[in-house]
């Protein structure tokens, strides 16, 4: 996969060269460009963003350099995505979605955020990762980027991927390591036990408890019925 970042701020963007993201490249599963907005400034002062027609406080952003970035990048399989907070939440869903792009272009807007004509006239999607405002669109594109590239095959063991939050709609169970006791915290005894049949039932219990206490929507009638019938503790 191939991303490339459009951006006022590009020096913000370090965060993408460690861990999972920079294995992933160093292994050729991605290869990640960051584009400087203001190399495609019009003038010699790289003006990038102007005060609103109409007047209002804040600036934004112009559509000239933009739209040059973007043309400079793009090819048949490019996927365009805006940040912003009026686009549609992200979640996992999208992100897997999202992974099995060729392709991906992100826009990251700024200030009071993008001419109108770019969202009309270049993007195919707006994503937003939650209804907050921040200052720019470099933090989200940030997010989206270390969901997706976890995703791509190769980049991590599919195994790992599978008993995570959200993979199969429920939240993930506990996890514990060593030591077995830590000032008299106890690891449950059942993890300890070798029955790997008992474990897993466990596990799926805990889950289903932990979505129903925390994001109970995620559930269905036969989730519920499953835990009535357990009586469990909740």
């Amino acid at each position: 996969m191939r991303i490339d970042i459009i951006t006022a701020f590009p020096e913000t963007f370090r965060f993408l060269n460690f861990s999972i993201i920079k294995r992933a490249q160093e292994k050729n599963n991605l290869k990640i460009n960051l584009i400087n907005l203001r190399d495609f400034s019009l003038d010699k002062h790289k003006t990038i963003d102007e005060p609103p027609y109409g007047g209002g406080a804040g600036m934004v952003l112009k559509p000239e350099p933009i739209f040059k970035a973007v043309k400079s990048i793009k090819n048949d399989s490019s996927r365009i995505i805006l940040m912003c907070p009026q686009g549609k939440l992200f979640n996992q869903t999208k992100a897997k979605e999202l992974s099995k792009e060729r392709h991906l272009i992100f826009i990251c807007g700024h200030y009071e955020g993008v001419d109108e004509r770019v969202r009309v006239n270049l993007i195919n999607e707006e994503i937003s990762i939650g209804d907050y405002i921040l200052t720019g669109g470099e933090l989200p594109a940030m997010v989206i980027i270390d969901a997706l590239v976890r995703l791509i095959p190769g980049v991590i063991e599919e195994n790992s991927l599978k008993n995570e939050s959200f993979n199969d709609y429920l939240l993930d169970y506990p996890q514990y390591t060593r030591p077995f006791d830590f000032d008299g915290f106890k690891v449950p005894e059942i993890l300890l036990s070798g029955n790997h049949k008992e474990i897993n039932s466990w596990r799926k219990k805990e889950s289903l408890k932990r979505t129903y206490l925390r994001r109970p929507e995620f559930l269905k009638q036969d989730d519920l019925e499953f835990l009535k019938n357990l009586n469990c503790d909740l």
